[in-house]
């Protein structure tokens, strides 16, 4: 085992510094309440003088004892406690209650601010969707395979699965130097196509936004969209046909071309991640405007936009590109926020009046950004945006009690009601320090309400637990909670309706290890629960027979880099 940060630099002490910061920096309305104070402070002790003056010159006997109790009365009633109260502690509740919920907050001022967000713009990769895109298509163009070596000879079906297998390898030999999730998703294809040991490559270039250039075996391969392969004067005609057929089936299509001419067109579907939609007509239904931000095709994007709900998706936008978009959006004073993962998401974080960086991206997203979310879950923007609104509402309802107290009590103080009440109406030093203390203690109170506070997703999620907890599997049992309903339609299941699938999982140390292969398990299409024992070095699986298999599994907990 192998402690890769400690100290000040693990997860747990980031979390709890962000916090930290958050709560001792200031929101805007906090203020605006400190400047009220210092103007308060000064008017209070004139009303003091002036109830002293008034009561030693018209009061009844004893005029000076009279005078000073009242005028104490003033100056201890009407400390500003409540006021100065009423904005840190709602700051500092939120803040806290937001890192329970896995929504981290770096001010004050983007907690005030979020609650005023007009707009909310995604990028897709790796936020909306799942970002790990697979290969799925392998479409050859007719002429430009026609000279693929490795062709001749044999049926013609072996002939153009070995074409086939000639664009693959030399695509993924190509995007070996490359770091975008597209490469990845190729070179795992290749892998699991039996073609590594991939070729060495040389004069390797990336384009941005484009695609990657590389000598493999002597060749020049090309592998990105039709701006690089038309940068090189490579003919696209016939794999534009291919990748418009592609792009309606929601994939990404993603050219290859070697010595001059297109050769092949991948098709690369990277899944929506299975909250996306339900964050997006959240964020729909109070009334923000969702925009998905990409450098996909138009048309590959409109379909994850259509499987969405997005109605406005800006597509084919490079990375330098997406701070102009955001600048666009905000232009007539609209507040817009920016939800990315990756390094070339930070320039459009940073523009963005809020940038939401997602926990598992890259650290400089995370830096560039004021408010993190500690999951890959989009559900957490609508999260924080509650919270935003809960915490204002609490914030308004803290400086309307302090100057309602101090409204009502400053006069009382000053001994207003003794021509009505006489010596009943008025207040000793001492009943005004317990009004005092009252009225910090009801704005504190009132603010630790926001303790309750619960995401709207959080009811569902613990409905949720409940019924992966719940299932004993055999032939005659039912789900012992009978309201549950199922992931896809609502209908109840019976316990032999599922298969529970134990699998040997080695390299497991902490919790923290048992919750990796336990997300990795339960992104599995088809699983309904998971059990992982660090003491047994095992994980139970729960899922619908046939899906997913034993090999998906055992390939889930790999790619998480554990052993099974």
């Amino acid at each position: 085992m192998r402690a890769e940060k400690v100290g000040r630099d693990t997860a747990l002490a980031q979390i709890v510094e962000l916090v930290r910061q958050a709560q001792g920096r200031k929101a805007p309305v906090q203020r605006l309440a400190d400047a009220i104070a210092a103007y308060f402070v000064p008017v209070v002790v004139g009303i003091a003088a002036v109830t002293f003056v008034a009561w030693y010159a018209f009061g009844p006997a004893p005029a000076l004892t009279l005078a000073l109790l009242n005028s104490v009365s003033v100056l201890i009633i009407a400390c500003p406690c409540a006021l100065g109260l009423a904005t840190p502690t709602a700051i500092m509740v939120g803040t806290g209650r937001g890192a329970e919920q896995g929504v981290l907050v770096r001010g004050g001022e983007t907690l005030e601010l979020a609650h005023r967000l007009k707009t909310v713009v995604f990028d897709k990769t790796g936020t909306l969707t799942a970002g790990r895109p697979q290969v799925t298509d392998v479409v050859l163009l007719g002429e430009g395979m026609a000279e693929a070596p490795g062709q001749g000879g044999g049926p013609a079906g072996d002939s153009h699965d070995r074409a086939r297998r000639v664009a693959l390898r030399l695509a993924a030999a190509a995007e070996t130097g490359s770091e975008h999730p597209l490469g990845a998703a190729i070179r795992r294809a290749a892998e699991d196509a039996g073609l590594t040991p991939l070729p060495d490559l040389s004069e390797f270039t990336a384009v941005a936004g484009e695609g990657v250039a590389a000598s493999v075996e002597g060749k020049r391969v090309l592998v990105g969209n039709r701006r690089l392969l038309a940068g090189e004067g490579v003919d696209t005609r016939e794999a534009e046909d291919v990748a418009a057929r592609l792009a309606e089936e929601g994939r990404t299509p993603v050219y290859v071309a070697w010595d001059g001419r297109a050769r092949a067109v991948l098709g690369l579907a990277d899944e929506p991640k299975p909250t996306a939609a339900e964050a997006v007509r959240a964020l729909g239904a109070i009334g923000l405007e969702v925009v998905m931000l990409t450098g996909d095709t138009r048309r590959a994007a409109a379909a994850v936009g259509r499987r969405l709900g997005v109605e406005k998706v800006l597509a084919e936008v490079l990375p330098a590109e997406k701070a102009d978009k955001i600048r666009e959006l905000q232009e007539g004073g609209r507040v817009v926020a920016m939800v990315g993962d990756g390094v070339n998401d930070a320039p459009a974080l940073a523009q963005a009046d809020i940038g939401v960086a997602i926990g598992t991206g890259t650290d400089v997203a995370k830096e560039a950004s004021d408010i993190t979310l500690m999951t890959g879950d989009p559900r957490g923007v609508v999260t924080a945006i509650d919270l935003s609104r809960r915490t204002m509402v609490v914030i308004r309802q803290n400086l309307f009690w302090a100057f309602f107290y101090n409204t009502a009590g400053i006069p009382v103080a000053a001994g207003v009601l003794y021509p009505v009440l006489g010596s009943a109406g008025l207040l000793s030093p001492t009943v005004a320090a317990a009004a005092m203390a009252l009225s910090s203690v009801t704005v504190i109170g009132n603010s630790l309400r926001l303790r309750r506070f619960t995401p709207r997703f959080g009811a569902e999620e613990q409905a949720r637990k409940r019924f992966r907890e719940k299932p004993r599997i055999g032939a005659q049992q039912k789900w012992e909670d009978e309201a549950a309903p199922s992931s896809a339609t609502g209908e109840r299941l019976e316990a032999n309706d599922l298969i529970e699938t134990t699998i040997k999982v080695g390299g497991m140390s902490c919790t923290h290890c048992r919750h990796a292969v336990k997300r990795a398990l339960e992104a599995l299409r088809g699983v309904r629960g998971v059990d992982v024992s660090l003491e047994r070095g095992e994980a139970r699986v729960t899922h619908e027979p046939g899906s997913p298999s034993v090999e998906d599994m055992k390939k889930a907990v790999k790619e998480a880099g554990y052993e099974a």
